[in-house]
């Protein structure tokens, strides 16, 4: 093979794979899915509906659903309540 066919075929092939990434990633779609139900933070009605756990525990009264589960969150990662037990968890 001549050296002018050698160079016209490794051009082509980088053509091929050129055009073969450009159309790849043109494709994809950068949106991430996610479960509707799953994704409170994103939710603004979440932030509007009473907390369901309002009737049987009274420190939720008055929290959102949002508020609600962040309250969970806190107190089962051992956060204090009050200012008071701040002395009481550092002993």
């Amino acid at each position: 093979m001549s050296e002018t066919m050698q160079k016209i075929f490794y051009a082509s092939a980088a053509a091929a794979t050129a055009f073969v990434l450009v159309k790849t990633f043109n494709n994809r779609k950068k949106a991430v899915w996610v479960f509707p139900d799953h994704d409170i933070r994103n939710s603004t009605e979440v932030d509007h509906r009473e907390s369901p756990n309002a009737p049987y525990d009274h420190a939720e009264v008055g929290l959102t659903e949002l508020d609600s589960t962040y309250r969970s969150e806190w107190v089962s990662m051992g956060y204090p309540k009050t200012h008071r037990e701040l002395p009481e968890d550092e002993n």
